[in-house]
């Protein structure tokens, strides 16, 4: 049999996890098969039998998926809040010369420069791929000022460049309002700036936290409608920590996604999945701060949303680990491992509008996978705080190689 020739043959696997759009048992499991790729794209999977390649990498009998897609990251930002922490869950008051919360970090940050920034968020990255993530949403938002959010998303976009995980990056300017400028005023600034964002092609997306204390509903429906004229699409901090009603705006201005959701009544999330809006998860930003509502995911899921899973990485809840997250999202949240392991794929790549490029394995999309050292993909879920990935492979290379 004449035999197609290509660059690398993934072989070996126990199972394969295409996470396909449409899978019925929502991670399209394969058993003995393998995955083909040439010119960075998938060729195959399952039956690879008609393939030969210049590199073939084995499996070794576990389990191959799709790179994780992080859906929510504040990726850059300065100094830690390590001391609020520790504070916080010895439930005594953090000392008076600590930074604590968005303001405490946005001071940090202001302090150094895109290259201070770049040093600090790039072993967060090389953590991030060693875990199996090969794609991360990044958000600005710890700048308030346009010269730092400048340098926060000129951070994201050089890490970019030099690392193997790709970086989406969001502008989130309305983080919060600083303490140096009226909020009115502020909210024009930001409006102004966003055409310098997406003239310099700084971000794909924009966002809003909209809640009790921060934007409004008609501040956040301003800077977002400005963002879409601009080519930037909407996704909103919804409901975080009160109901807000900015659910409409979501729909009207065809957000990407809708993230945190703690607040949010069911006929709203009914409406947000009619409009094929995805929800974002963060289980570990909930358990870092002992969120008080937790999300949850089973009554999204129950009125047909699509759930994306996210780290949130951020000072407030620093962890790097898809796989944790996925830990948290089955015993906290409720999330059965196929749903969970899902949402860790197709679902975020659907919140960042690159479903059918990244988040499945299936034949034309990016070769971006991982092998783990597991025969079963529940193992994710039930070998607690260990990293399983012994191989990662980002646009058909082997960026991430465990050794024998």
């Amino acid at each position: 049999m004449n035999r197609e020739r290509i660059d690398l043959l993934v072989t070996g696997a126990s199972e394969v996890l295409t996470c396909a759009a449409d899978a019925p048992d929502l991670v399209g499991r394969i058993t003995d098969g393998g995955v083909a790729i040439d010119a960075g794209r998938i060729v195959a999977v399952g039956d690879i039998s008609g393939y030969v390649a210049d590199r073939v990498v084995d499996a070794a009998g576990g389990v191959v998926l799709p790179g994780f897609v992080d859906a929510h990251t504040h990726l850059v930002f300065g100094g830690s809040r390590i001391d609020e922490y520790a504070a916080a869950v010895a439930g005594v008051d953090p000392p008076d010369d600590v930074p604590v919360g968005i303001m405490g970090t946005v001071t940090e940050t202001r302090r150094y420069s895109t290259a201070d920034l770049i040093s600090q968020a790039e072993p967060r990255v090389i953590e991030m791929l060693d875990h199996g993530t090969t794609t991360v949403e990044a958000k600005s938002g710890y700048g308030l000022s346009d010269a730092t959010e400048r340098k926060l998303l000129q951070a994201a976009a050089e890490l970019h460049r030099r690392l193997p995980a790709d970086i989406v990056s969001t502008y989130l300017g309305a983080h919060a309002y600083p303490s140096d400028v009226e909020p009115s005023r502020y909210v024009e600034q930001i409006i102004d700036f966003i055409p310098e964002v997406a003239e310099m092609d700084l971000a794909v997306f924009c966002d809003v936290y909209c809640d009790r204390g921060f934007f409004s509903l008609e501040e956040t429906h301003r800077i977002l409608k400005a963002g879409r004229d601009a080519g930037l699409w909407p996704k909103i901090h919804l409901d975080a920590y009160s109901h807000t009603d900015a659910a409409a705006i979501a729909i009207e201005l065809e957000a990407a996604s809708v993230d945190h959701l703690n607040f949010t009544p069911v006929h709203e999330l009914e409406l947000l999945a009619d409009a094929g809006i995805v929800g974002v998860y963060m289980p570990a930003l909930e358990f870092s701060v002992a969120h008080p509502q937790p999300f949850e995911p089973r009554v999204a899921m129950g009125v047909g949303m699509e759930l994306a899973l996210a780290t949130d990485m951020c000072p407030g809840c620093w962890t790097s680990s898809m796989q944790f997250t996925i830990v948290l999202a089955c015993r906290l949240g409720g999330m059965s491992v196929a749903q969970a392991v899902r949402a860790a794929t197709y679902g975020a790549a659907r919140s960042l509008k690159l479903d059918g490029e990244i988040g499945s394995l299936i034949p034309g999309a990016r070769a971006d996978l991982v092998l783990l050292d597991v025969v079963r993909y529940e193992e994710i879920a039930y070998r607690l705080a260990r990293n399983a990935v012994t191989t990662v492979i980002k646009g058909g290379v082997v960026v991430r190689e465990q050794a024998a």
